[in-house]
C-alpha cells in the first residue's frame, strides 16, 4: 500500500468526499441507508441523500461528522462510516435482535459502511479504514466500536456493493472480535477501547 492517511470528514474537503462517493453504488445510496428510518428509505429522492451526506459530513466544520476519509498518496479513495449508534434509527427498527443488541450499553459507536474509489479497489484500502476506525474511536472517546461485517460460506464470494458493510476479515485484522452470529454470513463484531 502506498502512502495511507485519513481524516474526519469534517476536516476534508467536500471534493474529496465526492470524489469517494462520485462513482458506483455509493453515488446512489451516500451511506444513508441505515441513517433514514424504517421504509422512509424507499421514498427519499437522490436530492435528499445527497443533501444528508454533506451535512452528516459536515465539512469545513468543528463537527460533529459521519465517517472518514482514507487517502492514498494524498488522494480522497476510500470512506469509512463511524458514529454513535443512536444516529442509525435503522439498526433500531430491524426485527432482528441482534441488531440491538445491549441497547442501555453506553459509549457504542458503529462502524456501518466502507466505500473504496474505483481505481483503489482490491489494495487492502478497507483495512487501512478499519484499523483508522480505532484510532479515531480512541481520539473522540468511543467505549466500543460495532461493526455488521458479512462473512461469505467457504467457497462463495461476495459481490462489491454486498460487502459495503465489511467483511469480517478486515474487521479481525484491526482487533475487533465477533460478538454475534446471527444469520449463516452475517456478524456483530466489536472493538473494546481503553
Amino acid at each position: 500500500m502506498p502512502d495511507f492517511s485519513w481524516l474526519p470528514a469534517n476536516q476534508a474537503a467536500p471534493e474529496d468526499v465526492e470524489a469517494v462517493f462520485g462513482t458506483g453504488g455509493a453515488a446512489k445510496c451516500r451511506c444513508q441507508a441505515l441513517k433514514v428510518p424504517g421504509w422512509i428509505w424507499r421514498d427519499t429522492t437522490q436530492e435528499q441523500r445527497d443533501a444528508a451526506l454533506v451535512e452528516q459530513t459536515a465539512c469545513g466544520t468543528s463537527g460533529p461528522t459521519s465517517g472518514l476519509i482514507g487517502y492514498v498518496d494524498d488522494e480522497a479513495a476510500g470512506w469509512v462510516a463511524v458514529e454513535p449508534r443512536e444516529n442509525y434509527p435503522r439498526l433500531w427498527s430491524r426485527k432482528q435482535a441482534w441488531m440491538r443488541m445491549d441497547p442501555e450499553l453506553e459509549g457504542v459507536w458503529s462502524v456501518t459502511c466502507f466505500v473504496v474509489r474505483k481505481g483503489w479497489r482490491r489494495a487492502g484500502l478497507t483495512y487501512e479504514l478499519a484499523h483508522a476506525t480505532v484510532a479515531y474511536g480512541e481520539q473522540v472517546g468511543a467505549r466500543v466500536l460495532e461493526g455488521y461485517p458479512i462473512e461469505p460460506p467457504p467457497g462463495k464470494t461476495v459481490i462489491w456493493d454486498e460487502a459495503s458493510v465489511g467483511l469480517l476479515q478486515v474487521f479481525l485484522e484491526a482487533g475487533y472480535e465477533v460478538a454475534a452470529s446471527p444469520t449463516l454470513r452475517r456478524r456483530v463484531v466489536r472493538r473494546v477501547l481503553a
